[in-house]
């Protein structure tokens, strides 16, 4: 596909991502940070510690899966919501899981788009960066001066962010939004 005749999409992206198996192994990565999140399970653990079921008088004469229903009914929420966060600072963060999910979203987006991928390796890298973008631009203003604008990868990756984090703070105005 060639960045002259169609616009690279985040679900051409996405979809790219999905074929060959790059999701999958995030996810791992994900989990298995998650579970060496020792805040997150001591958290975990000092909920059901403290957890209205297992505090009440009779507790002990329940059943094993009485007890485990009425525990997850009390604690699912709380504790998925805890790990949801813990997800979204791992993504989102600037280093480690969140930065290779970055350059691996922008890597299979410049090799969609039929473009030369940035260097990450060092931040003097930057202005080389910038030299190539700039290039790049120029090429795409002499291939077709019709062709709607694209966004770049860090104003889509910028614009979705902003949303979901609108949307988890219950702004019901942006469900009304495009990115």
């Amino acid at each position: 596909m060639s960045s002259s005749s169609s616009v690279i999409t985040p679900e051409d992206v996405l979809e790219s991502l999905m074929n060959d198996g790059t999701i999958d192994a995030l996810r791992l990565k994900i989990i298995n940070q998650l579970k060496a999140n020792e805040e997150l399970k001591s958290t975990t653990i000092k909920m059901a510690e403290e957890s209205k079921v297992l505090n009440t008088p009779g507790a002990e004469k329940q059943t094993k899966r009485e007890l485990f229903d009425a525990l997850r009914q009390e604690l699912e929420g709380p504790v998925l919501e805890k790990a949801s966060k813990s997800v979204w600072e791992l993504i989102l963060e600037k280093d480690g899981l969140g930065k290779e999910i970055n350059e691996t979203v922008e890597r299979v987006f410049c090799r969609l788009s039929g473009r030369e991928p940035p260097l990450f390796s060092s931040s003097s890298n930057v202005e080389n960066q910038m030299v190539r973008e700039k290039e790049t631009e120029t090429k795409e203003d002499n291939c077709s001066n019709t062709e709607a604008k694209k966004r770049s990868l860090s104003e889509v990756n910028h614009s979705e962010v902003a949303i979901r984090k609108k949307k988890q703070q219950g702004d019901s105005s942006i469900d009304h939004v495009t990115p």
